[in-house]
């Protein structure tokens, strides 16, 4: 559009603010803001580089991934037995929950006894359990488990228990008027109802296992990331304590993400 003067020829119109080009404030460009993550990793190479910090405690990014790729086959022999032990133990605590939160639900005299002693374990911490599950159970894969069990079992109970709990009563109501049993109310109402809160605990849970698991590794055992970390950390090869970590964390993620597409697979209507 232009516009014309009075006296003068005819000049461009003045674009709208909104529809100014982005990136240009002031006839001068303005880049676009870098991720937090890649400010991230430029901030960690330049105190690497810097001297301000030793190099042997914190070695750079890319000294990082040439420890992660020089590894690799060790990194993933270590990472199957820390996934087979936190797969194990999140399975069994998956189902041990479910079992417990609808016997809970279903007897009131049975969830008044074991409500505060499950509230009272969240205070103890697991990592206190680990030396008296490997003397108890061994240095083998069994007290790995069980501390992944313990670290995942109650989270998910309580979320379960609290869904089924808050479970809406007219469509209990109504179910029960068309002579519905209790699995048919669990199975149409209270099951639905509660899948939001037993995603969202197995969403944690699933990050936790591994946590757990490696835990459990520092303590005793002869394979499994947390090993290798104690190898590496003996012989003061932090880029390789620090690639451990990055892979620790990457399996983390993906097990967050598996249990997002699972749920939107049960789910669904489930809108993002």
């Amino acid at each position: 559009m232009k516009t014309k003067p009075a006296g003068g020829r005819p000049v461009p119109a003045l674009l709208p603010a909104a529809k100014r080009p982005s990136g240009v404030f002031a006839g001068r460009f303005v880049p676009p803001a870098l991720p937090p993550f890649i400010c991230l990793i430029a901030l960690w190479q330049a105190l690497s580089v810097s001297g301000m910090v030793p190099g042997y405690m914190l070695p750079g990014p890319f000294r990082v991934l040439a420890a992660l790729w020089g590894d690799r086959l060790l990194l993933a022999g270590h990472l199957g037995r820390t996934l087979a032990e936190a797969a194990a133990g999140l399975a069994l605590a998956v189902a041990a929950a479910f079992v417990l939160a609808v016997i809970m639900d279903m007897n009131r005299r049975i969830k008044d006894a074991l409500g505060p002693l499950l509230l009272l374990t969240q205070t103890i911490p697991t990592i206190a359990l680990a030396p008296l599950l490997i003397l108890w159970m061994g240095y083998g894969s069994a007290p790995k488990i069980a501390l992944v069990f313990l670290t995942c079992f109650f989270p998910l109970t309580l979320g379960l228990l609290g869904a089924f709990s808050s479970a809406d009563e007219d469509e209990l109501r109504l179910l029960k008027s068309m002579g519905a049993n209790s699995a048919q109310l669990y199975r149409y109402i209270k099951i639905p109802s509660g899948a939001g809160a037993f995603f969202s605990g197995l969403r944690v849970s699933a990050s936790y296992s591994i946590i757990g698991a490696v835990i459990s590794e520092w303590l005793g055992g002869d394979a499994g990331l947390g090993v290798y970390m104690i190898r590496v950390r003996k012989s003061y090869s932090f880029d390789k304590m620090f690639a451990a970590i990055l892979v620790v964390a990457l399996v983390s993620l993906g097990l967050m993400k598996l249990v997002e597409l699972a749920e939107k697979a049960a789910r669904p209507w489930k809108t993002a």
